[in-house]
């Protein structure tokens, strides 16, 4: 007799009692011949998966390539600097709750950007403020005589922001440095903070970088509103203001950077607010002037407070950003939030002006697993053209290039989620968000980096970028390519399964 029909009868029989770990567990006094069994429900649904959280680095939605802190909340990218052969990666940090507040400077550093290892915090909160964002560089001229020339000071300069704890009741916003001498390890804090006394409302989230031509360190500053400003500086400690920047639509967290044009040799300097928004334009050290309105970098759902890194050496060249992956949800995990994949910028000259286009760093090519390629393949609606790539995982790097031709739409399902692109309209869609895209020279490339708890998608080299976390069922593990309207031809598909960062 099959086992649910043999369990009805013996529910029908012997009345109510308890079922446990697949076993009948009679309640009755011992004797008495019966079985008693609790009011049960059968289905024929498969019990819905444990949810592991205990086992560091491996739980359930733990990302696996992208960084997150060991326990607890952590927001926005701070201090972001490559020295000594490490890039450094400090962030707002609150090491004693799973959500916001006390906020501290964690840290962590990676050889690669790609595996990451977490070191004591750096910053801790003090009678000035809790320690929110900021930044860092190497003071190579020990322009603050914080190190020597042969020993230079790692700086950190931030925001301390009074009145958010018992202890700094009543101050207000300010700017303060703090200095390592072995390697972001341990921090002194300078004895005459602050720097930057209070300017205006919560001014806050310094961003630090040297302006050769004049021999003068320049700082941008969030004011408050839409109004961010400019300051200069021979030594870290004493400041002038410049210029008063306002950009519309955009706040917080202010990047400003000079970067080349690429296949040029002319320099832009790039001005970017927390939301990833940025303004394009030219720098002398005494102002900066903007070419037109705030660009748009990333339409995806969760990208904010970015930063670009300081102190790449020259050999290297790019410019490289983090995200903090904002509003990200991690049902019943020991962590908080996690950073977005490092990606390089690059800046093209367009018809429509100077634009950003966005890549992930080539070094997440350490980390694959397997590899599935397939090239010049006609895609026909109803076929799936990853089906070939028999995938198993939940960590991808995927690139995709095809001639749309006829076809209406393309759809991605990713673990139960779709990207839509509808040819028609000329957008790609998926988790709530929407934005242009149209062929170049008759094609599109696409490229999703896919991991436990987040999928980012670049188009066509860069030119479009989105960044959105989810939450998927564990055991689903669906990625399909399908096509609808006319075939396709895929110029290539590459199918890159991924190890985990952390082991």
């Amino acid at each position: 007799m099959p086992l649910r029909k043999l369990f009805l009868l013996a529910l029908a029989l012997y009345g109510t009692g308890a079922y446990a770990d697949g076993k009948i567990v009679g309640k009755a006094a011992a004797g008495s011949g019966r079985i008693c069994v609790d009011p049960t429900t059968l289905s024929d649904a498969r019990k819905a998966p444990e949810i592991m959280a205990d086992t560091p680095y491996s739980e359930t939605y733990r990302p696996q390539f992208h960084f997150s802190s060991k326990t607890n909340w952590l927001n926005d990218p701070n201090g972001l600097v490559f020295f000594n052969g490490e890039y450094h990666l400090f962030f707002q940090h609150n090491p004693s709750g799973i959500n916001w507040g006390n906020m501290t400077w964690g840290h962590a550093v990676s050889r690669d950007l790609v595996h990451w290892s977490q070191l004591a915090n750096a910053l801790e909160p003090d009678k000035l403020g809790t320690m929110f964002s900021g930044s860092a560089v190497i003071d190579w001229h020990n322009s603050t005589g914080f190190g020597a020339a042969a020993k230079p000071p790692l700086v950190a300069i931030y925001t301390a922001a009074g009145n958010t704890s018992p202890e700094s009741k009543g101050a207000p916003f300010s700017q303060c440095i703090a200095f390592s001498l072995d390697h972001g390890r341990t921090f002194t804090k300078f004895t005459g903070n602050p720097v930057l006394p209070h300017i205006v409302a919560e001014n806050r989230d310094p961003k630090l970088v040297w302006f050769e031509p004049t021999h003068e360190w320049t700082l941008a500053l969030y004011l408050d509103g839409e109004d961010f400003a400019l300051f200069t500086s021979t030594d870290l400690k004493h400041w002038t203001q410049i210029q008063k920047v306002h950009m519309p639509g955009c706040g917080e967290c202010p990047d400003f950077f000079p970067i080349n044009v690429h296949g040029e040799k002319t320099t832009k300097w790039v001005l970017t607010a927390a939301n990833g928004h940025y303004l394009v334009g030219d720098y002398d050290g005494k102002k900066f002037h903007a070419e037109g309105t705030p660009r748009v970098a990333d339409s995806g759902a969760n990208y904010y407070a970015v930063q670009t890194y300081s102190d790449i050496p020259a050999s290297d060249g790019r410019r490289i950003q983090i995200a903090w992956m904002n509003g990200g949800s991690y049902p019943g995990m020991p962590f908080n939030q996690q950073m977005s994949f490092p990606c390089e910028l690059t800046l093209h000259r367009t018809p429509f002006g100077l634009v950003l286009r966005r890549n992930p760093v080539h070094e997440i090519g350490s980390l694959y697993k397997s590899t599935f390629t397939a090239r010049g393949v006609e895609l026909a609606p109803q076929q799936d053209g990853l089906k070939g790539a028999n995938p198993r995982g939940d960590l991808f790097d995927i690139a995709l290039e095809f001639k749309p031709e006829q076809a209406s739409a393309v759809t991605i399902k990713v673990r139960g989620e779709t990207i839509t692109l509808d040819l028609n309209a000329g957008t790609i869609s998926f988790l709530s968000r929407s934005t242009p895209i149209q062929p170049i020279d008759g094609k599109i490339k696409l490229r999703l980096l896919i991991d436990r708890s987040s999928i980012e998608l670049f188009g066509n080299d860069g030119q479009v970028s989105m960044s959105s976390c989810f939450v998927p069922p564990p055991e689903n593990h669906e990625l399909s390519l399908f096509v609808e309207g006319a075939t396709i031809t895929l110029g290539s598909v590459v199918v890159h399964e991924l190890n985990s960062a952390w082991n």
